[in-house]
């Protein structure tokens, strides 16, 4: 099992910065890869950012403005230049060897002025 706890969320004005944090803990060993997912209300859940090893993924709609990083089991989003529309629950993700998915409680970000 792994446990996955984020933090980090909260509310800004269009065109502030937040930084998302994820740790996790367990059988970190066996994580392939580490996320971001979010969901705005009435929507489905997308991704917005992986990493694996060196690789990093990330919607294109948060392309240049969002940076993925990872240090041992933590994940981070550092996000500038917000929008309205980044407006979401944020939920980590995590992936082990094999598939399966653990995913965090998820945090509210909220971009208004």
């Amino acid at each position: 099992q792994v446990q996955v706890v984020e933090s980090g969320g909260g509310s800004v004005q269009p065109g502030g910065s937040l930084r998302l944090s994820c740790a996790a803990s367990g059988r970190t060993f066996s994580i392939y890869s580490m996320g971001w997912h979010r969901q705005a209300r009435g929507q489905q859940r997308d991704l917005v950012a992986r990493i694996s090893g060196d690789t990093t993924t990330y919607a294109d709609s948060v392309k240049g403005r969002f940076t993925i990083s990872r240090d041992k089991d933590t994940v981070y989003l550092q996000m500038n230049s917000l929008k309205p529309e980044d407006t979401a629950v944020y939920y980590c993700e995590v992936v082990e060897y094999g598939a399966r998915i653990y995913w965090g409680q998820g945090t509210q970000v909220t971009v208004s002025s």
